[in-house]
Parts: structure tokens; sequence; C-alpha cells
């Protein structure tokens, strides 16, 4: 039977009487990657928010590592959700000397991290002047700086080139044989197929699928478009 890093059971947020997350309960297995899928406005970042410890949820429980979700957590968690968090005056090695400093982290991490990332010959080069690929790239070596065991990443290839998604999607990839789990969300459905172990398809903040991917690109597509079709009737017909 597969460990869990991390459990949500009745996960709920709820602005203005809106509930953007409703009785959400994932399970995301230990090393490896599981792949969340919704539409634009599904409830993604909001759920992966929660977990991150950005925002409070309004029900529900986050269970880490079999424990109740505490703030000490954090030390253990990664996360690069929307834009990377840069100092655009600054090189990729100086970004990283500020992030280790708060931390208390050893300065020959951010060699480590830059080189498992493919930004180790920048040099002086500002990441004001970085491409949207090599910014993503460094908000990740933000995000592994501290080594976490469980990495959140919040549509990690938004605005990469294809040899960007490839040699990202390899990276991820490579990080269940290091003993960090990956929680990744996306709406680009080939991303989720060539990169994921298992998967969460959220519709209208609502769970809908939860387990292994399927077996080939239209059987994936096929459950994706029934779980959204499913979800919007049973919305549809609240409001009815």
């Amino acid at each position: 039977m597969k460990e869990m890093i991390i459990t949500t059971k009745n996960l709920t947020k709820t602005y203005y009487k809106q509930k953007a997350v409703n009785n959400l309960s994932l399970e995301i297995p230990e090393n490896e990657v599981y792949g969340l899928l919704g539409a634009n406005g599904a409830g993604k970042s909001t759920t992966l928010k929660m977990i991150a410890g950005l925002i409070k949820p309004s029900e529900g429980e986050i269970i880490y590592k079999g424990q109740p979700w505490q703030r000490k957590d954090l030390a253990e968690i990664g996360a690069l959700i929307e834009s990377p968090p840069l100092y655009g005056n600054l090189t990729a090695q100086e970004n990283l000397l500020v992030r280790t400093t708060v931390l208390g982290l050893a300065e020959s991490r951010i060699e480590e991290v830059l080189a498992l990332v493919g930004l180790q010959n920048t040099g002086k080069k500002k990441a004001r002047q970085f491409s949207m690929g090599m910014k993503q790239r460094l908000g990740l070596a933000l995000a592994l700086l501290n080594q976490p065991k469980l990495l959140i990443l919040d549509e990690p290839t938004n605005g990469l080139d294809p040899l960007g998604i490839q040699a990202l999607r390899e990276l991820i990839r490579s990080l269940p044989a290091q003993g960090i789990s990956v929680i990744l969300s996306s709406h680009i459905l080939s991303e989720v197929e060539n990169t994921v172990d298992t998967i969460g398809i959220i519709a209208n903040g609502q769970l809908g699928y939860q387990g292994e991917l399927p077996e080939n690109s239209a059987a994936l597509e096929k459950l994706f478009m029934d779980v959204a079709r499913e979800k919007q009737l049973g919305e549809d017909a609240h409001y009815g």
C-alpha cells in the first residue's frame, strides 16, 4: 500500500459565500509525481496555496506525513506558485544567496541547485534579463534550496517553449528518485500525461476523479471532459 505524503480531508475555501474549493479530499503518494488537472478557474491554485500555507482553509484538514499540517512543516516544503519571486537586479546566484541567508542554509547549496536546473553558467547576467524559461528554472531552484520532501508546482510550464518544457519535464521526473514528492497543477493534458504517475481531476472546486493515469491520450481527454461536464451539470442544477 502506498504511503501518502499529503492527504486532505473535505478541504474547502470560501470567498464571499462562493466555494472556490469544495470538500476536496486528495491523496498525494510519497515519492511520486501527482498531477492536479483542471480547467482555468477550477480551484487548482487555491488548493495548492492552502497546502503550501499561503492561505488558510475555510474548512477541512490537511495531513502531512500522517499528522495534522503545522507551520513547521514548511521547512520540508518547496513551492513555485504563480510568478517566481525574483529580484530582477540580482544574478541567479545572488537571488539564491538572499534565500539561503533568510533560511539559514549553507551557501554550498547554491551551486548544487543551479546545476540541477541548468543555470550554473549564467554568470553576472541579471534575472530581469532572463528568458521566461530561465526565470521559471530559477524559481524552481529557489523552491529546491531547502531540499524539500514535497515540491509544489503551479502550472510550471507556463510560458516555456517546447525545449524548455522537455527539460523541465525531465527534471521533475528525476525528483522522486531523490526522495522528493511532487504535486503539480496543469490544464494541459499532454503535459500531465508525460510527467505524472497519479492524477486528480477537479472541476468547479470539486474532485471528480483520482487515481491512475489513463492508458492513452484519448482516454485521458475523455475522462477530463466527462468530469468537467458532470460537475458543470451539478452546478447548473444547484442554481436552477
